[in-house]
This record gives C-alpha cells, sequence and structure tokens, in this order.
C-alpha cells in the first residue's frame, strides 16, 4: 500500500497520519480485507465464499462446494496462495482415491478401544456423552463392528488421537473419478478467481492432469419395460393418482425431477397443449424445499405433449380444487401442480421414494425417476426424431453431450435407417431389372 499524506500537514502530522494509515492497513490484513499472494487458500477461499459464491453461484453447486472445503482445507488450506503448485494439489487429488477415504466407508477399530478406554479412565457411556454418538454405536465400535466415518472422527476427537491409530476402513470403497474432478473443479473456481483479482499470476489447477471418467451408458426402460410400468400405474388404487400421474409426465415429457416438481398451472397452456420450464424445486438440509431457476439457459424451454396426458393433469386439476374446497383454511395455495396433501411444495425425494417402493414391490426393471428421463430421450432418438430436437425438448446445453449418453439408442436408429437404406435399394434393383 502507498500513502500520500495531504501537503498542508506539518512533519509531526504528516508522522501521525502515517502511522494511523498504517495501523488500519495492518488491522485490514489481519481481518482478510486486503489480498495478496501470503494469505492462506483457507483465508482467501472464505473471503471468495462471501463476496462471489454466496452470491454469484447456485444453492446446489455452492452446497456442494462447502461440503468439499472440509478435505481441500485440511489437505492444502495451510499453503500460502503464491506457493501452491501443481505437485500440491496432484498429491491431494491423488490421495482421494485411496480406500476408506469415502465418508460412507465403514470403519472398524485396529486396537483393542476397550483397554483404551480403561487406560484413559473413560467409560463407554461418557464417551458417548462426550461425542455425541449413541452408546449403540460406541458399544459396536468396542466389539470391533463396522462404524461410520463420522462415527470414528468423533471417537477419535474426544480420545484427543489420530483417527488412522484408531480405525481401519472396513472396505475398499474409494472416490469415483467424477468426485474428484468435483474437487478438482471447486479449487480451480477459488483460484481462478485469485488470478481474476490479481492476487496470484496464474492458475495451478490448469496444469493438473485429472483422471478420465468414463461416461456411463444412461440407465433407461426398453419398450417392453415402458409398457409394464405402463399398465401398471393403471391399475394403482386412487390414493396414488398424483405419483401415477407424476411418473407419466415425466415419461413423456423427459423433464428432471425438480423440473417435474416446480411446474404450476400457469405454466400449462391447456389450449395448444404446450408445457413450459420455467423453475426447479431443489431440496437442501439447511433451506428446506425452495424454488431456483432452471439448471441451465438452455433448460427454460416450452414442449409440446400428447392430449391424453393433458387429459389427466387438467382431471387432476379438479380433484385438487375440490380437495382446496374441503380444507378450507388448511389448503396452502402454492400454485403448484403436484402438492402434499395440504398444497405446500412437494418435496422432491418424494416421487424418487414412491417409485423406488413401486419397483422393489412389483420386480421392476431397476431404474429410477432419472432414468424415466433417459428412457424418453432414449424412445425419442430410436423412433428417428434428430438429436438436435431431443437435446432441445430436453432442454441439453448441447447434442454432443446428448450423443455421448445416449449411444446405445443411436445405435439402434442406425440399424433402423440400413434397413430403411436396404428397402429402398432393393426396390430400386428390382425397378431396374424391369
Amino acid at each position: 500500500m502507498t500513502f500520500t499524506p495531504d501537503k498542508s500537514l506539518t512533519a509531526k502530522q504528516v508522522e501521525k497520519d502515517v502511522q494511523r494509515q498504517a495501523i488500519l492497513f495492518e488491522e485490514e490484513c489481519r481481518k482478510g480485507l486486503r489480498l495478496d499472494g501470503n494469505v492462506t487458500f483457507s483465508e482467501f477461499a472464505n473471503r471468495w465464499f462471501k463476496d462471489y459464491a454466496d452470491i454469484q453461484l447456485k444453492a446446489q453447486t455452492l452446497a456442494r462446494y462447502r461440503a468439499l472445503m472440509q478435505r481441500i482445507n485440511a489437505a492444502i488450506g495451510h499453503l500460502k496462495l503464491d506457493k501452491i503448485q501443481p505437485h500440491h494439489l496432484t498429491g491431494f487429488l491423488n490421495s482421494l482415491k485411496k480406500a476408506g477415504v469415502r465418508e460412507d466407508s465403514k470403519y472398524k477399530s485396529k486396537i483393542d478401544l476397550k483397554q483404551l478406554l480403561s487406560r484413559k479412565d473413560i467409560t463407554q457411556e461418557k464417551l458417548s456423552k462426550k461425542s455425541g454418538v449413541s452408546l449403540f454405536s460406541i458399544r459396536s465400535a468396542v466389539r470391533g463392528n463396522n462404524i461410520t466415518y463420522k462415527t470414528a472422527e468423533r471417537i477419535s476427537d474426544v480420545l484427543e488421537m489420530n483417527m488412522k491409530d484408531l480405525f481401519v476402513a472396513a472396505s475398499n470403497k474409494v472416490l469415483s473419478d467424477r468426485t474428484v474432478h468435483h474437487y478438482h473443479g471447486c479449487i480451480s473456481s477459488i483460484l481462478s478467481t485469485a488470478v481474476f483479482w490479481q492476487v496470484i499470476p496464474s492458475n495451478p489447477c490448469e496444469r493438473v492432469k485429472l483422471p478420465k471418467v468414463v461416461k456411463k451408458e444412461a440407465r433407461y426402460l426398453d419398450e417392453e419395460g415402458l409398457e409394464e410400468i405402463l399398465e401398471l400405474l393403471d391399475s394403482l388404487p386412487e390414493k396414488d393418482n398424483q405419483y401415477c400421474l407424476m411418473i407419466k409426465v415425466l415419461l413423456a415429457t423427459g423433464f428432471r425431477r425438480g423440473e417435474l416438481c416446480g411446474l404450476k398451472y400457469e405454466d400449462i397452456d391447456f389450449k395448444y397443449n404446450e408445457i413450459s420450464v420455467k423453475r426447479n424445486l431443489l431440496y437442501l438440509p439447511d433451506k428446506g424445499v425452495f424454488e431456483n431457476t432452471p439448471k441451465t439457459e438452455s433448460s427454460i424451454r416450452t414442449i409440446t405433449v400428447q392430449e391424453d396426458i393433458m387429459e389427466l393433469i387438467a382431471e387432476h386439476k379438479i380433484k385438487q380444487a375440490s380437495r382446496q374446497e374441503e380444507l378450507g383454511d388448511r389448503w396452502q395455495d402454492s400454485g403448484y401442480i403436484f402438492t402434499s396433501w395440504d398444497g405446500a411444495p412437494l418435496h422432491p425425494d418424494t416421487i424418487s421414494a414412491w417409485f423406488r417402493k413401486l419397483v422393489k414391490k412389483y420386480d421392476l426393471p431397476n431404474v429410477s425417476v432419472h432414468s424415466l428421463r433417459h428412457t424418453a430421450a432414449t424412445m425419442l432418438l430410436m423412433n428417428g426424431l434428430p438429436m438436435k430436437a431431443v437435446a432441445s425438448r430436453l432442454g441439453h446445453v448441447n447434442e454432443i453431450m446428448l450423443g455421448a449418453t445416449y449411444s446405445h439408442a443411436l445405435k439402434s436408429a442406425d440399424v433402423k435407417a440400413a434397413k430403411i437404406m436396404g428397402n429402398v435399394m432393393s426396390v430400386k434393383k428390382k425397378r431396374n431389372k424391369k
């Protein structure tokens, strides 16, 4: 920082003013209000979340990044920003691929916990109270049974010991390559902002090689499976009507779950059989159920839907109005098509849980609610709809991403095309012979 004092001040006044400015500058540095390459990664990250991420990022992306920060800060949070090198990041990302890193991994004690507690004069009840872990889980740990990562971590904290000295991963589960990419993406977002703010000259993440993410084939229903589910939906009792309609709309439109739950009657044009996607309904533990903008700009779209689906939505609206009259003041007029019993916004997990139970109960093909989106895309591609049109209908950013996910459908369409051309050419040959 440079400071130019007022020329009208005396030498003594200048000296006092300079000292005052120096104190203010030091205080700003201490609070992280002044940034340079000497600030640690964790300090800069705190500033980044406050001044950028909390304002600019979507709620789900923000929540994911905050969840990743615990491991990131533990590994590189202490490093000065201008000292972070590609090898620091490579070492951290490689460590994520080791067994036991996943938080859903199970752990078991590698020493006699009962003897350790006796030496430290801590009863199992006292350990439970101090750690916030249930007594049942403490007893399981002492017996050498599998426990969760969080339980192992809390026990280790209370005993003031390194978790690695007390517990070992009970399985070889590792984080997926896609999750490793998420960690890299989070760090890169923070460091690219540091470059933009001129705190560091370049982003070391750009010089890190990442594992290749193998694109998995989307899970979907074939024509037989689709027919089986549609027949089943028509046979279910009246209490399941709303969920049955939701499944049919997902199959007819290829909507994402959040797009479906976010639909309002104002988005429906019954005259032209059109449905518009204008919002997402999402859930986060710290926010509850909330409304957000669609995933991408291309997700905001209007599509045409078959008449029978529109008729079912119209019937649903009439039944909902009757329900509203029944409940009176207890009804929450949220405007959503699919709601809880009292008209409140529907938790997006509700339809997923209902469909999961249906699949298990009736031994249906092992697919999820999101698989219905893949099913819609697959059927459209297999029946010859151009990829650009399918991408537009599904709200995909581009056709390349679509092609990578639905190569099975494209292959099937290609086989169809070959048969069509074979028929055309054989007809031409017959004509020439005549």
